[in-house]
């Protein structure tokens, strides 16, 4: 029988979205975006047309409201650029080898740097973003398993409701308010993100459900089904789905449904012994290098009668996946690992931990037998920015939602709601499944070998690596403005300070600052070590006095502030010189042609008849090739020594900046930090992305400052208790320096207190011996207003709002996107008729076991 798969479809963006509505089709000669690779023998030669999503507003939408008012990512002038890119690495370097860069920089505005920011000037016309399509091709030529290198995770607070913390419970609550969500992104009632006042790009949040990373022979490609409306669900390993929302994105399944479907998973799992299925695990193989794991794709669905292809269809179609973990891990480092990562368990010879209960390439839902929750994502298409409003919404609809149980007159986060499944007709529904199906893949001993092998991998990976969480509730946002920091690069400065007190040096550091207030907007480098950040450092360990390391740590805190404000703005260093090193390598490897990209589809084009504009301009940056200068370690050194560095140009040479070693240096992060979280997460982090450095993710709360971090056996824990003693030494200092100072107040009230002339009714009030506040009543006073005025420490605090990115576009995985080989495939889909999809629907409602509902 011939099998089939589901058609995927890639978000439209929105310069595309334009040029369609004219009255002239796109040629197909200049689409761009890229068909699904045929999952089977019998699809590879009818490919299907790859359908978009619109990101122009619907009529009454709110969404995408303000898109077509962003304005573009500016690219940066080039001497302002090297000028910060010099002093990111002036601290860094010593005295020699910061003169030889500066060499290395004067010669490159002389000579390569003009003329390939001329170049890339002219790229960008048409353009969304001058550095989207870079970006893109450096993570999907990735190569490395995303598990632990790329992919993310948040960890949620526990649901306020004990009684709702049982894993049943808990995850079908959060699989109904993340459908809601899906719900209101697809019908555009999502409210756009707005910084003081400024709309944010929302581009990302259609690329955030029924996407999934599916790697071929010449990198990985993003897929995405625009109109999923089922889940998978792992449990033990083992791959289950059904149906949740209808053809209107309206949810067809109550919460009591779902907690019926989810129970009856588990226990269906629960039939086949641990050790049993883990040998079938195939969710395992998505942790494969990403070549192999394309390589194992072709195994799966080469044989005839197979119905593997259906079942990958089922997956990688999915809205996202639920992972139901049968552990229950007891501290915040394990939980920790478990979203990121999983359990590594071996028993009599075989992997039984959680880390076989995962599908990396999607968008997962992890909930423990406890009910502790969290979520790990696919990060190449969206940030921790728009995944941490996600995380958000889902745990605050499941409190509202309760609450209206309680009281019917409950908000509700949600415009509109679902209408009430069970008043509903039931052919009202639609073609759907609501019972789970078990997909049964076809394990070939081929199959088996490689699931042993990506196992042991694997656990080889997760061994590496260790977690360690601090939760500092000495004090938080609310103490740290108080005393006039910013809490973003006071937190900063203390992970420079504790490095420093460990080792006696600084490192680079990377932090990520948000650019979504530009159209398609991602992230720019933060370059936290500063000469201010080091003199403060070496005067904090010194024997100084405490006015001095104040002194210190405000100018460098300040000095923070500013590069932030900076890179915000999108005038940073790094993502711009990255696009300039992409440029030179396309106009080297294939000069005046149209290179494909990784990724599927192009940045959008927004000028010239059929979305079409000059053969230069409108050429896209490819991924390298197989010819490419960078693809072995060996041809690295070659760049780095400034030789020639291709056949076909021999007498070129790699500009003179990026032959430098300072280019090395700043790509090779040690401290790889993010702040990306609020009062709905515990914890958020991800693996470090060097092999000497650290991975810090922190949460910045009012009373308290949650940290995750992970490194290759680098004494983390030890890192950790250094910090924490940092922490509490500071607030010791601020407090010598505030008892100094007399111009502080408490309260409002209070600054009647100060002795002043007084009439005569009033000298009665003040007789007697005056109480002053105890020191923990004066902090606690400094930490609700401080010494700056409501609307001073209101601009203040928000400051730190604008951080909310986070990448690893630039931190320590750029060398590794400039070694990656091949280019994509460029194939053009015939058109899918509804008959097609009708009879793939027809096919899919086969596709698995049917199981049998159990009372629940």
């Amino acid at each position: 029988m011939p099998t089939q798969v589901r058609i995927f479809a890639m978000p439209k963006s929105l310069g595309e979205t334009l040029s369609a509505s004219a009255s002239q089709p796109i040629s197909l000669s200049t689409q761009d975006y890229k068909v699904e690779r045929p999952a089977s023998p019998e699809l590879k030669s009818r490919a299907p047309v790859m359908e978009t999503i619109p990101e122009r507003p619907k009529e009454g939408g709110i969404t995408f409201a303000h898109q077509d008012s962003l304005p573009k990512l500016p690219i940066p002038d080039l001497e302002q650029t090297c000028k910060k890119y010099l002093g990111a690495l002036k601290p860094l370097q010593g005295p020699r080898e910061h003169a030889e860069t500066k060499l290395a920089v004067q010669e490159f505005l002389k000579k390569d740097g003009p003329e390939l920011q001329k170049k890339l000037q002219e790229y960008a016309v048409g353009k969304t973003s001058y550095i989207e399509q870079f970006w893109y091709d450096s993570y999907l030529n990735f190569d490395n398993p995303v598990v632990l290198n790329l992919n993310p995770f948040f960890l949620l607070e526990d649901d306020p409701t004990p009684a709702r913390n049982n894993q049943v419970t808990r995850a079908a609550s959060l699989v109904v308010s993340a459908l809601e969500f899906v719900r209101a992104v697809r019908r555009e009632e999502l409210p756009p993100d707005m910084v003081k006042g400024t709309p944010l790009d929302m581009y990302q949040y259609s690329r955030l459900f029924g996407t999934a990373r599916v790697p071929t022979e010449n990198g990985c490609q993003i897929e995405q089904d625009p109109e999923s409306k089922h889940v998978v669900v792992l449990c033990h390993g083992q791959f289950y789905w059904f149906d949740v929302l209808d053809d209107n994105s309206d949810l067809i399944m109550s919460e009591k449904d779902i907690s019926i479907n989810l129970q009856t998973i588990i226990d269906d799992a629960a039939q086949t012994p641990i050790q049993e299925a883990a040998k079938g695990a195939l969710g395992i193989l998505s942790t494969e290098n990403r070549k192999i794991w394309s390589g194992l794709r072709d195994v799966l669905t080469k044989e005839e009668g197979s119905n593997n292809a259906d079942c990958l269809g089922i997956v990688d179609s999915a809205l996202f996946v639920l992972c139901l973990d049968y552990t229950e891990p007891a501290t915040a480092a394990a939980l920790c690992q478990n979203m990121l990562c999983g359990t590594n368990e071996v028993v009599k010879g075989v992997q039984i931990g959680t880390c076989i209960n995962r599908w990396y390439d999607k968008l997962q839902i992890i909930v423990c037998k406890n009910g502790s929750a969290g979520i790990n994502f696919e990060h190449t298409g969206v940030d921790g920015h728009t995944v941490l409003r996600f995380a958000s919404d889902l745990y605050t609809d499941t409190i509202l939602r309760f609450a209206r149980t309680i009281n019917g007159q409950a908000p509700s986060l949600w415009k509109t709601a679902s209408p009430d499944p069970s008043k509903r007709d039931p052919e009202s529904f639609g073609d759907v499944t609501t019972t789970p199906h078990k997909l049964e893949w076809d394990i070939s001993p081929e199959l088996n070998i490689a699931i042993r092998f990506a196992e042991s991998r694997l656990a080889d990976l997760i061994s590496q690596n260790e977690f360690e969480c601090l939760d500092f509730n000495g004090y938080g946002k609310n103490y740290i403005t108080s005393a006039g920091f910013s809490p973003d690069a006071f937190v900063q400065m203390a992970f420079q300070a504790a490095y420093y007190g460990l080792y006696g040096r600084v490192e680079c550091t990377y932090e990520p600052a948000m650019t979504k207030s530009f159209l398609h907007g991602r992230t720019e480098a933060i370059r936290t070590v500063s000469e201010e950040s080091v003199n403060f450092v070496q005067t904090f360990w010194a024997d100084n006095p405490a006015e001095a390391k104040v002194d210190a740590l405000r100018k460098a805190c300040q000095q923070h502030v500013n590069v932030t404000k900076e890179c915000s703005k999108g005038r940073g260093c790094d993502r711009h010189l990255y696009a300039l090193f992409c440029v030179w390598q396309r106009y080297l490897d294939n000069e005046d042609s149209r290179a494909p990209s990784s990724m599927g589809y192009l940045s959008s084009v927004e000028n010239g008849e059929n979305g079409s504009i000059g053969s230069d301009q409108g050429s896209v940056v490819g991924s390298p090739g197989k010819d490419s200068i960078l693809t072995t370690s060996e041809e690295l050194r070659t760049r780095q020594r400034g030789d020639s560095t291709n056949s076909r140009c021999q007498e070129q040479q790699v500009p003179a900046i990026f032959a430098d070693s300072g280019w090395d240096k700043l790509n090779n992060t040690i401290l790889s930090t993010s702040n990306c979280g609020n009062p709905s997460l515990r914890q958020f982090g991800f693996g470090p992305t060097s092999g000497g450095g650290f991975g810090i993710g922190y949460i910045i709360k009012d009373e308290g400052i949650n940290i995750c971090v992970s490194s290759k056996h680098r004494q983390t824990k030890r890192f950790l208790d250094t910090l924490e003693s940092y922490l509490l030494e500071i607030r010791r200092i601020l407090r010598i320096t505030n008892r100094k100072s007399t111009s502080s107040r408490q309260t409002r009230a209070r600054e009647i207190d100060p002795d002043k002339p007084r009439s005569a009714h009033q000298r009665l009030k003040t007789r007697g011996r005056m109480i002053t506040g105890t020191e923990s009543l004066r902090a606690m006073a400094r930490s609700s207003t401080g010494t700056r005025s409501p609307t001073e420490e209101s601009i203040l605090m928000s400051e730190d709002e604008e951080l909310g990115g986070y990448g690893f576009f630039d931190a320590g995985m750029l060398l590794q996107a400039l070694k990656a080989r091949g280019e994509a495939l460029d194939q053009q889909g015939e058109p899918s008729k509804a008959s097609e999809r009708a009879a793939a629907n027809a096919r899919r409602r086969e596709i698995g076991k049917k199981l049998r509902l159990v009372e629940y």
